[in-house]
């Protein structure tokens, strides 16, 4: 049975080096801000930092389906280990790095 994707449907999303890559850059941005004095309590009207662990190319995380286009592809948020999400666009199902792929039922 294959299902078709939708709005709020949470769907696991596999990063690719450019991504994983991106990710790492802004929260090496954010340890070097913190550096220069700046902390999450000084935030209040800021730029956000970017806190986390480190994300790889292969890396699995949870993400929502946001948007879905008719060519079957969809736009996601994905959840990533931190205080931050990647958005993503224009992404198919399937296996392997940039891709989204159902939750095994366990």
């Amino acid at each position: 049975m294959t299902q078709a994707p939708t709005i709020g449907r949470i769907v696991h999303y596999t990063l690719t080096e450019q991504e994983a890559a991106h990710v790492n850059k802004r929260r090496a941005d954010a340890k070097n801000l913190n550096g220069a004095g700046v902390t999450l309590a000084s935030q209040e009207l800021g730029p956000q930092i970017h806190i986390g662990n480190s994300a790889s190319a292969g890396d699995v995380f949870p993400a929502i389906i946001v948007r879905v286009w008719p060519q079957s592809s969809v736009q996601l948020q994905v959840f990533l280990d931190g205080n931050d999400t990647l958005w993503v666009t224009s992404r198919t199902e399937g296996s392997g790095d940039g891709r989204w792929s159902w939750p095994p039922r366990v």
